[in-house]
Formats: structure tokens, sequence, C-alpha cells
């Protein structure tokens, strides 16, 4: 009888030790799951935030680049039934810095009209620019985007952009960045819009007003050419606008070439 109860006990002794082990087993394929999905998380995050707008951005600079030597191309191939003109040697070619600007009409939503260039946020930054601010449309597959029923460059009034500060190549990232007298270049078909950097400004999501004609100046005729950058603030939250206004300095037509201030950027 004493052997047969000592080995029951063991068969239940066994059974207990088992038992522990699968659960110890269990709790191990458990925590090693929760830590490669933590992982798996993180890395999504890193890609979100970094690896993935790192190339957006060198996406959305390649497409600029892109669209401003098909603008070159297209500029210096004469149509087949026209003659090559000759060059007159009396005719200085140092661009006119007093050369009336020429204005676009106004873009429609999605439709690319500009690259912008900003020295200050590096040689390569060349980012398209598109009529409308809507996230699907312009903001997250172009770049920058054009308030609607906002003046294009080079014309009277506020030309008025947002861009993303993160994500999507996040355009207007080193926005904060911007230094007195920055210059802010615009290239179009017709040519290029130079616009220097004034200040910044924190806003409300609701304050449209730096949409006016005249920024934050109501019922005011515009007898001025201004720019303003809208885009979230602060970096990865919505509760702030960050704005940054510039006024225009001078147009080159694409005849006379780019403007100096472009020498070395692209």
């Amino acid at each position: 009888m004493t052997h047969l109860a000592d080995a029951g006990q063991s068969r239940r002794a066994r059974r207990a030790k088992s038992r522990a082990r699968s659960g110890a087993t269990f709790i191990g394929v458990l925590g090693e799951l929760f830590l490669t999905v933590g992982v798996l998380a993180l890395l999504f995050v890193a890609w979100q935030l970094w690896i993935g707008d790192w190339i957006g951005a060198a996406q959305k600079n390649a497409v600029g680049s892109s669209i401003s030597q098909q603008w070159a191309a297209e500029f210096d191939t004469p149509p087949a039934s026209t003659p090559t003109a000759t060059p007159d040697p009396t005719v200085s070619a140092t661009p006119d810095p007093a050369a009336e600007p020429v204005i676009l009409p106004e873009a429609k939503n999605g439709k690319v009209f500009g690259v912008m260039y900003i020295p200050r946020f590096g040689k390569d930054y060349q980012v398209p620019m598109a009529g409308g601010v809507t996230r699907p449309v312009t903001l997250d597959p172009i770049g920058i985007g054009h308030y609607p029923g906002t003046p294009m460059p080079g014309a009277k009034g506020n030309v008025s952009l947002a861009a993303h500060r993160t994500t999507y190549g996040k355009p207007f990232n080193k926005i904060a960045k911007l230094r007195l007298n920055d210059p802010i270049i615009i290239e179009t078909k017709a040519g290029w819009y130079v616009y220097r950097f004034r200040n910044l400004e924190y806003v409300k999501p609701s304050a449209v007003d730096v949409l006016l004609p005249v920024p934050q100046e109501k019922d005011v005729k515009a007898d001025g050419r201004y720019l303003t950058m809208t885009s979230c603030s602060p970096m990865y939250w919505k509760s702030e606008r960050i704005v940054a206004y510039s006024v225009f300095e001078s147009f080159t037509p694409r005849a006379d070439g780019p403007p100096d201030v472009l020498e070395g950027v692209k």
C-alpha cells in the first residue's frame, strides 16, 4: 500500500510539474509575442516619422527638379516652324529687377503650377506646388498647396500656401528656422518670383484672417505683394498654426534665366 501511495504521489507531482512547465512556456511565448509586437510598432513609428518622411521628401524634390527641367526644355526648344532668332549684342542679358510679374491663372485643385525653392531648407529643396489645400488631392501626394481664392505668385495681395510640417515629406518642416531676409523662390513656366522672409507668428487654427489680402487687416485693400506660408504647430499636433510672412522682391522672366539667388541651389 505504501508503494502504491508513493507511486500516486509521484504521478501527481509529475503532472503538477508538467502543468507548471506548460504554464511557464505559455507565458514565455506570450511575452515574446508582445515583445515582437512592440518592436514592430516602434519600427512602424520610426518609418512614419523618419524613414518614410526622408523618402517622401526625396521623391518630392525629385519631382520638383523634373518639372523645372521640363519647363526649361520646353522654353529652349523653339517650334519647328519658328526660325531661331539671332542674338542682338546691343541688348543686355542682365535681368531687369523691375520686370512686371507675369500672373498665371489660379490653378485648379491638384494642378501643379510651380516649384518652391528655399535655400535655408537645403540645396536639394525644390517642392512642387499645386492648387488647393486638401490632403488627399494636394498636400499628401504633391507637397505645397495654394489656398483657393488667394492671389497667384507675383500678384498684389496675399499669396497663401499650406504644407505639412510632419509626414508626407514634410515640406514646411523647417519653417521655424527661417531667418530675416531669407529668399523664398517660386518657379513657374513664366519665370521666377523672389520673396524675402519677414517674420513668424503663431495663431489659433480659427485665425483665417492671416489669409486676408493684407494679413490680419480687415477691409484693407492690398497695395503690396505678400506671401503667407501656414503649417501645424507644434509639430505632431494641430493646436496652433505657425505662419511665415514674406514680401515680394522681384520677378525674373524665363527668357532671362534663373535669378542669382538660385546660384548653387539647384
